[in-house]
């Protein structure tokens, strides 16, 4: 069976960066299993992974813009500490939700002089080129419940 939209797709994968260094890697745990066509990976390992079948192995490179953005300096701001009320310690790399005109957005603090409080949207990869090197392990037919939910109901789902 062949990855197209609305399969569930069982991949296993190690990510790199530019340096080649790991980022992330599913080779000594679980594989990622998605949804394919509903949004749940970035879009050019979801490009790259379409057509291919259990055991196709690939590597690709995804630029920026197909991961996750180009950074956006906008998205970084220095806010008062008072701002994160009923949090004692404000520390660097501490992550938030905040509500946003886009809904509900994660920032990251990465910097605390005093009580300025550096925040920054962007995920934490925006602007970086992704290096893949994927192995597909299973493609089958979503369920009429994952189907309406857009994610794969595993053992841990909750609907």
């Amino acid at each position: 069976m062949q990855i197209a939209k609305d399969k569930v797709v069982s991949i296993h994968y190690t990510l790199k960066n530019d340096a080649g260094s790991m980022i992330d890697s599913s080779e000594s745990a679980e594989p990622l299993i998605y949804l394919h066509g509903a949004q749940n990976i970035i879009p050019g390992l979801e490009r790259a992974l379409e057509g291919k079948v259990a055991d196709d192995a690939l590597e690709v490179s995804i630029e920026a813009v197909d991961a996750y953005g180009e950074y956006n300096k906008e998205l970084t701001q220095v806010v008062p500490g008072n701002m994160f009320e009923g949090v004692d310690t404000l520390e660097t790399g501490m992550e938030f939700q905040a509500e946003t005109e886009q809904g509900v957005q994660v920032i990251r603090i990465v910097s605390v002089d005093g009580d300025d409080i550096t925040i920054d949207g962007n995920h934490p990869l925006a602007g970086e080129r992704l290096h893949f090197d994927v192995n597909v392990a299973e493609v089958r037919d979503a369920t009429e419940d994952e189907l309406s939910h857009g994610h794969v109901h595993g053992d841990d789902c909750c609907h």
